[in-house]
């Protein structure tokens, strides 16, 4: 397939690596990994999410870069095109076309999380944190949501600081943003992880979370290992698949996803470490459950030395990882109105974010005025959200993803892309077309109560 001569790519392998690291590290692994091994009975669920990483992960994210870079365009055009050449039914656009408006329903409710975040390192830095207590923990984090001006203005933050980056372009926005901010992100979480191990418990903390108890390992924790694995690399949205398109021809596909996947994991784990040590420390409940980072470390942060300046590097620390992950969600739509549409970039990335900001507001509102009103289900427009993409349109993307390039594409083409040897390509074959479609599945039944 031909490539486009005007089409951005990345300056290196490295770009490109923390690009989409970028797009993986979020909210979902510093917020929602942590609490996920707490609930879940600790190492037993650290052991079985690495093993679904391996399985389902890597593969599936191989599968998402070679649709992209055999496309060499946004995944809408990009699927319409892979279809073309395989000569099947051109229906098949619509898969990226879901995944774009998929990437733009979630950041719909992710940038109203990513203003909590924002909000909390204002709070941090001037002290709210010192001497609480968890009553008072909790009411700090109800009246936040029950301000709809407040909740406002950190939305509109963080969308301003999204579309300020992908406004610029692949290589003086995505690629020096990137450049920057994984690496800040990492260097912070060094300093978190040498504090937490100079006055947490870390040897609780470790002994917590990779020190398999077999026993506890149940259906419900491995369908859970699964479904995180899988949303935890960004796979399903058309983030990767776009990134994948600006991927020179030279670079691994194989070797570039697993030092990819390693970097997310390992930051999630170095995360957990972090936190479980200043919980343990501190006495705190290990199930707090999703109130881990917003109401249950602000005490411990509160009754430490420097807990304050802790605080406030622990929330930048989560501010990166949401705002490089929400860098890629509207990438790929941006993509889609410059080459349909021919629109400038900046324009097209301003657009999509105006739109995506009115969606928060709608988001933000469902907390408080809004508060009792139900879209469908007896659900809020956050809710609703939240349910759509994670439980139903996450997890069809990646798998029709899989079954289009194992079953669709043809294998001269997939081969070339991935230019693996003959025992590795039948090992990516294997995981994408039966282990990944089968997990995929299980996870889906799992989430509507078919399976238990």
């Amino acid at each position: 397939m031909s490539q486009h001569a005007e089409r951005s790519h990345w300056g290196s392998r490295w770009s490109f690596m923390l690009a989409t690291a970028g797009s993986a590290i979020g909210l979902g692994n510093i917020w929602k990994l942590p609490y996920m091994i707490g609930v879940n009975g600790g190492s037993a669920f650290v052991l079985v999410f690495l093993l679904c990483i391996f399985f389902v992960g890597i593969p599936l994210m191989m599968t998402e870069i070679l649709l992209g870079r055999r496309a060499q365009k946004n995944p809408f055009n990009g699927m319409q095109a892979l279809a073309a050449e395989a000569r099947v039914s051109r229906s098949w656009k619509y898969l990226g076309g879901v995944g774009m408006i998929t990437g733009l329903l979630i950041l719909g409710f992710y940038s109203v999380i990513g203003g909590w975040v924002l909000s909390y390192i204002y709070y941090a830095a001037v002290g709210t944190f010192t001497e609480i207590n968890g009553a008072q923990s909790t009411a700090n984090f109800n009246a936040l949501l029950a301000s709809p001006l407040t909740l406002l203005f950190w939305h509109t933050f963080f969308m301003l600081l999204t579309m300020g980056v992908v406004a610029r372009g692949v290589n003086s926005g995505l690629e020096k943003a990137n450049n920057i901010l994984i690496p800040a992100l990492f260097m912070i979480l060094l300093i978190l992880l040498g504090y937490s191990m100079s006055v947490g418990d870390m040897h609780l903390a470790a002994q917590f979370m990779f020190n398999p108890d077999f026993g506890k390992i149940t259906p419900v924790s491995v369908l859970s290992a699964l479904g995180h694995a899988f949303f935890s690399l960004s796979l399903g949205m058309g983030s990767v698949m776009v990134y994948g398109s600006y991927l020179q021809r030279n670079v691994s596909i194989a070797c570039t996803t697993i030092y990819i996947a390693l970097i997310d994991t390992a930051l999630g784990l170095l995360v957990g470490l972090a936190i479980y040590a200043l919980v343990f420390a501190n006495h705190l409940p290990v199930a707090s459950g999703p109130g881990l980072i917003f109401q249950t470390l602000p005490i411990a942060f509160g009754h430490m030395p420097a807990g304050s300046f802790i605080g406030t590097l622990f929330f930048i620390l989560v501010a990166f990882a949401a705002w490089t992950s929400s860098i890629s969600l509207v990438e790929p739509a941006t993509a889609w109105l410059v080459e349909n549409k021919e629109m400038k970039r900046s324009s097209a990335a301003w657009l999509i974010g105006i739109t995506v900001w009115l969606l928060g507001v709608t988001v933000l509102l469902s907390f408080n005025e809004w508060k009792g009103i139900d879209i469908i289900f007896g659900l809020n427009v956050f809710e609703t959200l939240d349910k759509l993409t994670s439980t139903i349109l996450l997890p069809l993307g990646g798998l029709f993803m899989a079954i289009f390039a194992g079953y669709f594409m043809r294998k001269t083409h997939v081969q070339e892309e991935l230019n693996l040897s003959n025992r590795a390509f039948d090992l990516w074959r294997f995981t994408n077309n039966i282990v990944a479609p089968i997990a995929i599945g299980a996870v889906f039944l799992y989430l509507f109560g078919v399976i238990h």
